[in-house]
């Protein structure tokens, strides 16, 4: 029936609804999924960035971490699109689909209840047929029953000619009602015809029409969605393709070599490998020269040696740290032995030697140096906790270097902005002298005055610290006497805190300890003592002095000289009799004063 087609369309309508708010839910789901996925990229992103004035910029001079942080810029423009195909669906396809929706529903209510008014309408004018039916058969009936009383009264001969009449009466009313139920059956016949007619082929058609043109938009509506939905992902596409080109672009830019390059030039130190272990001869009876480069002696005055020095650091050549410490330990203990009664070398064969006199046990030597304390406290300060020797005296060559010419640059950047100020400052004064009502010209002189001396101070900076960088690079003579006179108002300034807390470099038992920069690191355990003499600082040259007499330094903490031989001397005498002498950059240690002639440096003296 068409009640029942009514409702089937009823059902299948509600179905369409229910699948597209099923459809407008599942895209809400996809965006709160993709605006979580841009999110959780950008936390990703930032959780692994450089942190500011951090160690972790420093890495970024590399290709590869330079790659990594264009890949996590590129993660965060990734992660934006992700943000867009959310933002895109929540407008173009939730939002438009939920006011469809309300529509929709509206229309498909309003479908229905014209229907449900039509079928009404044609139900009701049924009725009124059928009652009309059923008046004109019941008034036909009575107009019979009637008539055949009237003839059966007309002919009783019994009956008066009054009841005859009042029958025929009677028959006449009810066949005139009869007639009249007949005209109006007929009337209200036709007129349910023609609203039938126009319920099957105008009204329920037209409902018919309008709720499939409903549905039809509805599917519409959701294809369209659907081709939203793939044409919102579409058009980020070329951007993501974009951030994942330029990912490959940085990947590609990667350089090992360049990056190999730049960690060989950060822990470059410019030292050279040591030479070759001398052959030492035991089966000579007597009074062996200790060899040139024997490991046992880190103060005598072989060739080798320079490579052993205080420049090579522990860590490159570990074995050197046990010289080191032995030359430390073994000082001059004993008294110097007087000058030989001839200059001539040949009067002396052998050549003056210090007393065999037995020497202290080594660790009893060991304990003393472990309990200097005052010296320890003094130059803790400057190789752990303080910020080190102003020249970088206590870095490997190749970093000092770099260190030295950052600062120059440093210190250029410095007296560019303060002669930019300048600058502007004197633009500004002729400005008032000009417009005196625009200002005192008078007020921007102290400034100005502040400045000029800003700058030469900064000047004089760059100058000694330029002249630290000549040294290192070697434009100025390393080591000899002028260059370094030159550089020695330079050291002089960061060696006076050094001084200060160095100036009794005298054990308890009367012994010298080696140079100042390896005093810090005795307080700790004997496991980690050795490690700590790889940032040594060689003492300044604070004059020279001439060999009067050749002295075989056989002992530690000794050098041999030669009659004649210029040195420099880097610790004068301490009223022991022993002044500590410099031959070359490595080769260092003690002669007896009355062996040299001293000519000191009043300049590095003073300072």
């Amino acid at each position: 029936s068409l009640q029942d087609q009514f409702d089937s369309l009823e059902k299948h309508t509600q179905w369409g609804i229910d699948v597209l708010e099923k459809y407008i839910k599942f895209v809400k789901e996809r965006s709160e999924i993709e605006l979580s996925y841009a999110k959780q990229l950008r936390n990703l992103s930032k959780k692994y960035q450089p942190k500011k004035n951090s160690k972790e910029e420093e890495e970024y001079r590399f290709t590869s971490a330079r790659a990594f942080l264009a890949t996590l810029n590129e993660l965060n423009d990734y992660a934006g699109q992700h943000e867009v195909i959310s933002e895109n669906m929540s407008a173009l396809i939730s939002a438009q689909l939920a006011r469809f929706l309300l529509q929709l529903k509206q229309e498909r209510k309003a479908h229905f209840h014209d229907g449900r008014k039509a079928q009404q309408h044609i139900e009701t004018c049924w009725k009124q047929l059928e009652a009309s039916k059923r008046r004109f058969e019941r008034d036909c009936r009575e107009a019979e029953r009637a008539q055949q009383y009237f003839e059966k009264m007309d002919a009783d001969i019994n009956v008066t000619k009054a009841d005859v009449e009042k029958a025929r009466q009677q028959a006449q009313l009810r066949h005139q009602m009869a007639e009249d139920s007949k005209a109006e059956y007929s009337s209200t016949l036709q007129r349910f015809n023609s609203e039938q007619h126009e319920h099957y082929y105008t009204h329920i058609p037209t409902i018919f029409q309008k709720i499939q043109e409903m549905e039809e938009g509805r599917i519409l509506k959701i294809g369209e969605s659907m081709k939203t939905f793939a044409e919102v992902d579409r058009q980020v596409i070329p951007i993501i393709g974009k951030c994942l080109d330029e990912i490959t672009k940085a990947a590609e830019l990667i350089d090992h070599k360049n990056d190999s390059q730049l960690v060989i030039e950060a822990f470059k130190s410019g030292f050279e490998p040591p030479g070759d272990v001398d052959f030492e001869d035991f089966t000579q009876p007597m009074k062996r020269t200790v060899s040139e480069s024997s490991l046992s002696n880190s103060r005598g005055d072989g060739k080798a040696e320079p490579k052993y020095g205080s420049k090579s650091k522990g860590k490159l050549w570990p074995f050197i740290k046990k010289n080191k410490l032995m030359s430390l330990l073994t000082s001059p203990h004993q008294p110097p032995p007087p000058p030989p009664a001839s200059a001539s070398p040949s009067a002396v064969p052998n050549g003056p030697q210090s007393p065999k006199q037995p020497k202290e046990p080594l660790s009893h030597r060991f304990n003393e140096f472990m309990t200097s304390k005052p010296k320890i406290h003094c130059f803790r300060s400057l190789k752990r906790g303080g910020a080190g020797p102003e020249d970088f005296s206590n870095l490997p060559p190749e970093q000092r270097r770099k260190k030295l010419q950052q600062k120059v640059d440093e210190l250029n950047r410095d007296i560019q902005k303060e002669l930019d100020q300048r600058d502007a400052l004197t633009k500004m004064k002729d400005v008032y002298i000009k417009n005196p009502q625009m200002g005192d010209a008078a007020s921007v002189d102290q400034r100005l005055a502040e400045l000029g001396q800003s700058i030469e101070k900064l000047r004089l900076e760059v100058q000694k610290f330029e002249g630290w960088l000549a040294e290192v690079e070697g434009k100025l003579p390393a080591r000899s006497e002028p260059g370094r006179r030159q550089s020695s108002l330079y050291e002089a300034q960061h060696t006076a805190a050094i001084n200060s807390c160095a100036q009794d470099r005298e054990s308890p038992d009367g012994s010298y300890t080696e140079e100042q920069s390896q005093e810090p690191e005795v307080k700790l355990p004997a496991t980690d003592f050795d490690d700590e003499f790889d940032d040594e600082e060689p003492l300044p040259t604070i004059g020279t002095c001439k060999a009067l007499y050749t002295f075989e330094g056989q002992n530690e903490g000794t050098i041999s000289v030669a009659e004649g031989e210029l040195l420099y001397v880097i610790e004068e005498d301490k009223g022991d009799g022993w002044t500590r002498i410099r031959r070359s950059e490595d080769e260092e240690g003690y002669v007896p004063t009355s062996y040299v002639e001293v000519y000191l440096d009043r300049n590095a003296k003073g300072a």
